[in-house]
């Protein structure tokens, strides 16, 4: 049995992986911010029969009670989030910059330090980072989160070079107009007439990616079944671009 450890599982590509990874018969460990508290976690797991719900919060912490609950993790899922708002350049704090870089680089950056090293012994492991396809339309307002993901998808490719030797392999799924709370919002996007329309006329695919879309292409990646596939950047757009 694989075991996948995927982050922030409540949000962004987690809602529609984590039912695709339970289906194809993994080991799904799975963090989020929420989790710290105990009710969250239990009514998580309840709605989610298989899973393993971590209490962690930072990678250090996400590494330890992995490696305490499960040995051996064979795929890190970084599924990175951080809220976005439209915000002239001028206007960005430093605060804010801080705290996107934080969310969307140091973390799966960290991440990736603490786990690399068993999978180096072992010759075998796979990280798929969920960043954004911003960065290659940069669009006013957004260029922090733009910025930011550029460089979380410049890390992954770094990565790939340094691992592939180790049959390690290293993938970038970069979704934008995928559906979800944090970015595109069900009542904004879904709901309502005017936001469906908009989204008709920006999207060539004429609508939102559904999450267990974005989930059927992670597990591709973090399956191991095309170990030749390293060092990609896929996007997940509709055919935005």
């Amino acid at each position: 049995m694989r075991r996948a450890l995927i982050t922030n599982v409540t949000q962004y590509a987690g809602p529609g992986t984590v039912p695709v990874l339970l289906r194809n018969g993994y080991q799904v460990l799975c963090h989020d911010p929420s989790f710290r508290a105990r009710g969250v976690r239990e009514r998580y797991a309840k709605a989610h029969p298989g899973v393993v719900c971590l209490d962690a919060s930072d990678p250090e912490e996400i590494h330890a009670e992995a490696g305490a609950l499960s040995g051996t993790v064979d795929v890190v899922i970084s599924n990175d989030v951080h809220p976005i708002s439209r915000t002239a350049i001028e206007d960005i704090s430093p605060d804010e910059l801080r705290a996107t870089f934080e969310a969307v680089l140091v973390v799966p950056f960290r991440l990736a330090q603490l786990f690399l090293p068993e999978m180096k012994e072992r010759r075998s492991g796979s990280f798929v980072f969920v960043t954004s396809a911003r960065p290659r339309r940069p669009e006013p307002g957004f260029a922090t989160p733009t910025t930011i993901r550029a460089g979380a998808t410049a890390f992954a490719m770094a990565l790939a070079k340094e691992t592939a030797r180790y049959g390690i392999q290293v993938n970038v799924v970069a979704p934008n107009y995928l559906y979800s709370e944090m970015y595109y919002p069900r009542a904004t996007y879904v709901d309502d007439p005017a936001g469906r329309e908009a989204i008709a006329e920006t999207v060539p695919a004429g609508r939102l990616g559904e999450p267990e879309e974005i989930g059927e292409l992670i597990e591709f990646l973090a399956s191991g079944r095309s170990a030749f596939t390293t060092g990609q950047v896929i996007d997940f757009t509709g055919g935005w671009s």
